[in-house]
């Protein structure tokens, strides 16, 4: 538990120094990355979607249709991309289809 501070704390500042303190932040980002990628891709990828996970800076995706994993394997840059930006930092400099 971090030290207490004499001053007041907004709950903002709060609780980004107890995720700080308690190293959480590795497993809020694998929360959002899979929010990012349902909120981006709508639900008519999502419905192929059977498993997404943030393994350090790669994003593993698995699909259960392999002409959607084909599309997207175009885009994968712009995928990355327009995930980082929604997570507001740059979290994802991988993506693998599955």
């Amino acid at each position: 538990m971090p030290k207490r501070h004499s001053e007041h704390l907004n709950l903002g500042e709060a609780l980004r120094e107890f995720v700080k303190a308690n190293k959480l932040q590795k497993g809020l980002d694998r929360v959002d990355a899979r929010k990012a990628w349902k909120k981006l891709m709508g639900n008519g990828v999502d419905n192929y979607t059977t498993n997404v996970e943030l393994r350090g800076e790669v994003l593993y995706v698995s699909l259960s249709s392999s002409v959607l994993r084909e599309e997207l394997s175009y885009g994968k840059t712009k995928i990355i991309a327009m995930l980082n930006e929604e997570l507001g930092r740059t979290i994802i400099k991988e993506l693998r289809l599955r």
